[in-house]
C-alpha cells in the first residue's frame, strides 16, 4: 500500500519561501510521477506541478511558473516543491499525489494522495 506523507508547510509574509516534501512510503519510488496539487476551501483541487520518475521531465501551472520547483530524490522516495516569491494568493492546503508512470494534470488521474499541508501567505 502507498502512502505520502507531506511536511514543510506553515505561514510566511509575502515574498518569503518554504520548501515543501513529500515521502513516499510502502512501493518503490521510481515508477510514479508525481504531483503537488492546492486546494482552498469550497474549491476544485488545482494542479501545480509534476515530475516525471527520471526528474527529467516537470510540469507547472502558469500561476507558479519560474516561482516553484519540483524536484525529487529517488534514493529517499522524496519529491519537494521550493516554492520562493510567495504570494497571498498561494495560500491554500496543498497536496502531494502519486500515479503510475505518465504525467496527469487532472486530480482524478491520481491514485494515492498525501493528507495535505497548510501553505499561509501572508500580505
Amino acid at each position: 500500500q502507498v502512502q505520502l506523507v507531506e511536511s514543510g508547510g506553515g505561514v510566511v509574509e509575502a515574498g518569503g519561501s518554504l520548501r515543501l516534501s513529500c515521502a513516499l512510503n510502502g512501493r518503490t519510488f521510481v515508477g510514479y510521477f508525481m504531483g503537488w496539487f492546492r486546494q482552498a476551501s469550497g474549491k476544485e483541487r488545482q494542479f501545480v506541478a509534476g515530475i516525471d520518475f527520471s526528474g527529467v521531465t516537470t510540469l507547472y501551472a502558469d500561476s507558479v511558473k519560474g516561482r516553484f520547483t519540483i524536484s525529487r530524490d529517488n534514493a529517499r522516495n522524496t519529491v519537494y516543491l521550493q516554492m520562493n516569491g510567495l504570494k497571498p494568493e498561494d495560500t491554500d492546503v496543498y497536496y502531494c499525489a502519486a500515479r503510475q508512470l505518465w504525467a496527469a494534470q487532472t486530480a482524478a488521474a491520481y491514485n494515492y494522495w498525501g493528507q495535505g499541508t497548510q501553505v499561509t501567505v501572508s500580505s
